[in-house]
């Protein structure tokens, strides 16, 4: 039987248990070995930043200097200077030289985090520099040569960032000249469990979880990742005095810190539910209007400029339409009954994954827990079954919105004639209430009687 005892990684004492993780440590040790450019991807608070360290320190570089720095947490007109260092009098306060970051990891490795967030100047000098070309520090006159391994990380998708622009399809190509994804921390159950045991030992010495606090944390989406919770735990730890810990003490906690993202304090409570109330309205006028971000707009009373505005804001990304003739410029009513199934997803490439349902019309369906996250305007195979039914309904979609969190709304494209009378059978054929609530939303006290929307 194969052991599960906690794997201990002296990089900050790092605990792994999950196969998958352990896959991504193995090969960093292996990279570690070559002088390729490496590219970690994953959410943040995953632990991109350790899986850098290990590289570092199983490379022939690791008695060597590591240097990292943040990206996105240096002004954009510090970022030049802070890598490539300056000569005195360069700028106004430049009172004597100072080498850049590439000139302090000479010899050794230099960590890039949050790359995704540089500025296209950097990139075209940055570039030059990984290409290994010397450069000048800023308001220098003689070049400096540097040899430096560079290891960058982002939580962004830099392939799309290439597409539309804000990231140099080049310089991407030189950094992620080996890959390394790491999978989030609600993928991988086994570490929720070996974390959340490390980190009380670590904070409460002697307390332990009930088997039931354990499955409550293993079953938590942990957005926040690893930060999230160790910080949770480090809650229970102090302000619990018990040494066992039970699913109550969990539950309590973690609706705590829902409410506590949501209002960190009387003003910043006001700004979120205001936030989440235009969420909502929006996301309710685009499922109304199956995407359609014109007519969304005239339903809300504001400008099509300020709705696209909203949209950034609230990071909603919807599908773009193409023209519709003037006889189906506005669309038929819906309702949308409450819906709980498992539902199969194929994207066009053939790439099969699971989601669950929210709710569903007769031109489209509510989804959560939509893992990988899917794209607006994205052409989709959705099959599942509903209640009361053994047969299985196999659907064309498209992705009309979404969200980061994994919430998305699909709009189903040319629906079979006997699909139609089975989804219209179903959804205005039982007593079950319709929801006036829409895809993702979350639901409120008011939902359960018939609504219509149009």
């Amino acid at each position: 039987m194969k052991d599960e005892s906690p794997v201990s990684d002296p990089v900050q004492d790092m605990v792994v248990v999950d196969p998958r993780m352990l896959a991504v440590i193995e090969e960093a040790r292996k990279v570690a070995q070559h002088n390729a450019s490496v590219l970690i991807t994953g959410e943040t608070g995953v632990g991109k930043e350790l899986i850098a360290r290990i590289i570092h320190e199983n490379s022939p570089r690791g008695t060597k200097p590591w240097v990292d720095i943040n990206c996105s947490a240096l002004p954009e007109h510090l970022v030049e200077s802070e890598l490539f260092g300056y000569e005195k009098g360069a700028f106004s306060g430049a009172e004597s030289t100072k080498p850049g970051l590439f000139e302090m990891a000479s010899g050794g490795t230099l960590f890039l985090d949050e790359m995704g967030d540089l500025d296209p100047k950097i990139q075209v000098k940055l570039l030059r520099v990984l290409d290994g070309s010397p450069y000048y520090r800023l308001g220098g006159r003689r070049k400096v040569a540097v040899d430096v391994r560079v290891i960058a990380a982002t939580n962004r998708d830099l392939n799309t960032c290439v597409r539309e622009g804000s990231f140099r399809g080049d310089l991407y190509h030189r950094i992620s000249e080996v890959h390394l994804e790491i999978p989030p921390l609600r993928e991988r159950p086994q570490d929720i469990i070996a974390l959340a045991q490390h980190f009380l030992a670590k904070t409460h010495p002697g307390a332990s979880f009930t088997p039931e606090a354990l499955h409550c944390l293993a079953e938590h989406e942990w957005r926040g990742n690893v930060r999230e919770l160790r910080n949770l735990v480090l809650k229970l730890a102090i302000q619990g005095c018990e040494t066992v810990i039970g699913r109550t003490q969990v539950l309590a906690h973690l609706e705590l810190v829902h409410h506590d993202a949501l209002r960190s304090s009387d003003s910043a409570a006001g700004i979120a539910r205001m936030a989440e109330i235009e969420r909502r309205m929006i996301i309710r006028a685009l499922a109304m209007t199956k995407g359609n971000q014109t007519l969304a707009a005239e339903q809300l009373g504001i400008p099509r400029r300020t709705f696209c505005r909203k949209l950034n804001e609230l990071q909603i990304a919807v599908e773009r339409r193409r023209k519709r003739s003037p006889s189906d410029a506005r669309l038929p009513v819906d309702y949308r009954k409450e819906l709980h199934v498992p539902v199969s997803i194929t994207t066009a490439s053939g790439h099969c994954f699971g989601a669950s349902t929210m709710n569903l019309s007769e031109g489209g369906l509510g989804l959560r827990k939509v893992q990988p996250p899917v794209k607006a305007g994205e052409h989709l195979t959705i099959a599942f079954t509903l209640p009361g039914s053994n047969s299985t309904l196999r659907l064309q979609g498209v992705v009309a919105w979404c969200q980061q969190d994994g919430m998305a709304g699909i709009r189903f494209l040319g629906t079979s004639p006997g699909d139609a009378a089975t989804l219209a059978a179903w959804i205005h054929g039982t007593r079950q209430p319709a929801l006036a609530n829409l895809p993702g939303c979350p639901c409120d006290s008011s939902q359960g009687t018939p609504v219509s929307v149009a």
